[in-house]
């Protein structure tokens, strides 16, 4: 989907309240706010609770997010905020009902390894999105679901050596589009 596409999407949701338009913009960026819940929280449901609470959130400022510059920055920051916002909230929950209080920070903590792996991170959804959808869904089945290339094959209809090449074109464009200088 185009940054032209999702914009009429975002201006349909603020001119006429239109849930249609919503429900396409969800679906469409549904998998990806999910990914990154997930990178930062580990778990599941976590991370599906919070992607929701985004949605109602952007469902509620529908009427300013045609004004976002870049929608899908927007949407990484929020996303992230919120996981760690949730992360901090679990922990806090976790530590009074434990009575325990909530682990100190490493002493090795460096900000700028930090900003780097997220930035790393950002990219790597980035491009990750703008792979073509077979490439897309069998490096995520093989890569991040861990599944064999046998069940990914068996499922998806298509032969080993198929899932095979699909796996290494994938990897291979990744790998051109985060180590690029600009991937916009």
């Amino acid at each position: 989907m185009t940054e032209s596409e999702v914009r009429k999407l975002l201006r349909q949701m603020k001119e006429w309240d239109s849930q249609t338009a919503f429900r396409r913009f969800y679906d469409l960026t549904y998998d990806r706010l999910f990914r990154i819940a997930y990178y930062y929280v580990k778990r599941e449901e976590w991370s599906q609770e919070i992607v929701l609470d985004i949605f109602l959130k952007l469902w509620e400022q529908r009427n300013t997010l045609p004004e976002v510059r870049n929608i899908e920055d927007y949407c990484f920051v929020i996303t992230k905020n919120a996981s760690l916002n949730y992360l901090e909230k679990e922990m806090r929950r976790s530590a009074y009902t434990d009575n325990e209080l909530p682990e100190s920070p490493e002493s090795d903590y460096n900000p700028e390894d930090e900003l780097i792996s997220e930035e790393l991170f950002a990219r790597y959804v980035k491009a990750l999105d703008r792979l073509p959808e077979r490439c897309r869904e069998v490096f995520i089945r093989i890569r991040e679901e861990k599944q064999s290339y046998a069940q990914v094959a068996e499922e998806l209809g298509i032969s080993t050596k198929t899932v095979d090449a699909q796996l290494q074109k994938a990897t291979g464009r990744l790998k051109e589009m985060i180590m690029s200088v600009e991937i916009d």
